[in-house]
């Protein structure tokens, strides 16, 4: 028994060694294709870059999103996109010690970046907007419950929409995602993944989301430990989500595990991702 315990004290040993100065500090690139007859012709092979949930503090440096940026860069995107969480707002300096706008001006992408707010993105006390300017300053248009279009210079585009967040923010999806056209494809941003059952009556055709970091810490036959609000549902990675009654046209969901961590500077079983989805005409 002595023996058993020991084993078992060992093993948690080494996975939070792991996921503290190992896995919580890797970087993968998960590629995805999404393909649809409401792409334009002019966007068949399109690349759209996801970062999400950097949570900038001690435990998420300014070096590391600098490094961010650069392999950001190295893929060489089209459109860049960030869902959420710029700093960590559980420590009430992260914010003012951590100028991250630097390293976002130095993100790179030929049809724009944007960007929409997380619930960390309302600062320490959760009551003050404490992300936009930082964003601006580093070339980000920030949506709050709005939309654009991504225009080439033959005139043909596709629309992205920014909703605002669902735990802190004032989301009005009813005003903004009505004015979407079915003909067109619609990309939307929000930072919470779950609400995308409340989302699927509207013409989106892929929603991008993080906030769940993967569960943070995932493991075999447990699945993700850590859950948040509205983002304990769809957890990680791609989701058809069906169930449509005015039409077949399918609503995508991708769930970044995002960059850095918040609670616990640990991370197993969900490595920090940049996500490249290539988009495809039919």
């Amino acid at each position: 028994m002595m023996i058993t315990v020991a084993a078992v004290i060992a093993i948690l040993a080494v996975l939070c060694a792991y996921g503290f100065f190992g896995e919580r500090r890797r970087l993968s690139v998960v590629r995805h294709t999404v393909r649809s007859p409401r792409i334009p012709p002019g966007f068949d092979g399109l690349t759209i870059v996801q970062f999400s949930d950097t949570h900038l503090g001690p435990r998420y440096s300014l070096g590391r999103l600098n490094r961010l940026a650069d392999a950001v860069n190295s893929l060489r995107p089209d459109l860049v996109v960030f869902t959420g969480d710029l700093h960590d707002a559980r420590r009430k300096d992260n914010i003012a010690k951590y100028d991250p706008s630097p390293a976002l001006a130095r993100i790179e992408s030929r049809l724009g970046k944007y960007a929409v707010y997380g619930n960390h993105d309302f600062g320490y006390g959760r009551k003050l907007r404490s992300s936009g300017a930082f964003l601006s300053r580093g070339g980000f248009a920030v949506l709050i419950n709005s939309t654009r279009r991504i225009e080439l210079p033959g005139g043909e585009f596709i629309t992205i929409t920014g909703l605002d967040d669902y735990v802190l923010g004032k989301p009005n999806a009813s005003k903004t995602l009505s004015r979407l056209e079915h003909g067109r494809f619609n990309l939307l941003l929000v930072h919470e993944p779950d609400v995308a059952d409340r989302l699927i009556r509207y013409p989106v055709d892929l929603q991008l989301s993080g906030h769940s970091h993967g569960g943070q810490v995932s493991l075999p036959l447990v699945g993700p430990i850590v859950r948040t609000e509205l983002g304990s549902k769809y957890v990680s990675g791609l989701y058809r989500i069906g169930g449509r009654s005015r039409d077949r046209r399918p609503y995508l969901l991708y769930v970044n595990r995002g960059s850095g961590t918040t609670r616990i500077p640990v991370r197993v079983g969900s490595v920090p991702e940049l996500t490249v989805i290539t988009l495809r005409s039919e």
